[in-house]
């Protein structure tokens, strides 16, 4: 079994239904490290050694974060300014991070109907998640495509349980090198041509 990492970052979590849930699904996952940057770095002092230590130890990469104004929380971009150096993470010599797999995880206040071109916010997700997608291409990553919550404020008990639940079932799959395509209910905003067939 895959280990998990689960990099975490929210800065007002308290505060929100849909993440606790998606959390609390997955949290105490066997093979699953749940690691809170917010939690840990309150003053922003990233442990550049450590967080290299962890996404070491650990096959698969989760980014999982609200949607920040088209991007994530600074706590998470300042964790990738840090800690995904050059000569280690990319580069000539940089290859720790060469073949391991990362999911982002986000969650959205807009509906899917205001991500596209003709909504309000004029493009999809995945074109405002492109210098992600870009990142860990750089670090020799697998990036696959996006597991997205959105128009979260409008969400029912019973989708918000039912997303939790895809969320966990997309992680079990990861761990055991299942293919994603089997998970026929779960919404992806995604572009990849392996994942098209899941919505």
């Amino acid at each position: 079994m895959k280990e998990v990492l689960i990099i975490f970052a929210h800065p007002k979590f308290e505060q929100s239904r849909t993440n606790k849930t998606l959390v609390q699904n997955v949290k105490s996952k066997q093979a699953v490290t749940f690691h809170d940057l917010y939690e840990r770095y309150p003053d922003f002092d990233i442990d550049v050694d450590y967080e290299k230590q962890l996404l070491e130890e650990h096959e698969v990469i989760i980014w999982h974060h609200p949607f920040y104004w088209y991007s994530c929380p600074p706590l998470m971009k300042q964790w990738i300014d840090l800690v995904l150096e050059y000569g280690w993470a990319y580069g000539p010599e940089g290859n720790a991070l060469a073949g391991k797999k990362v999911l982002q995880v986000i969650t959205t206040g807009g509906s899917e109907k205001v991500y596209c071109a003709e909504g309000r916010n004029m493009y999809s997700v995945n074109q405002f998640l492109r210098p992600f997608e870009q990142t860990a291409r750089l670090c020799g990553m697998k990036y696959l495509s996006p597991f997205a919550v959105m128009g979260t404020h409008r969400l029912s008990e019973k989708e918000l349980e039912n997303y939790a639940t895809q969320y966990r079932q997309i992680l079990t799959c990861l761990q055991n090198d299942q293919p994603i395509q089997s998970l026929k209910d779960c919404v992806f905003q995604n572009d990849l041509p392996e994942l098209k067939n899941l919505n």
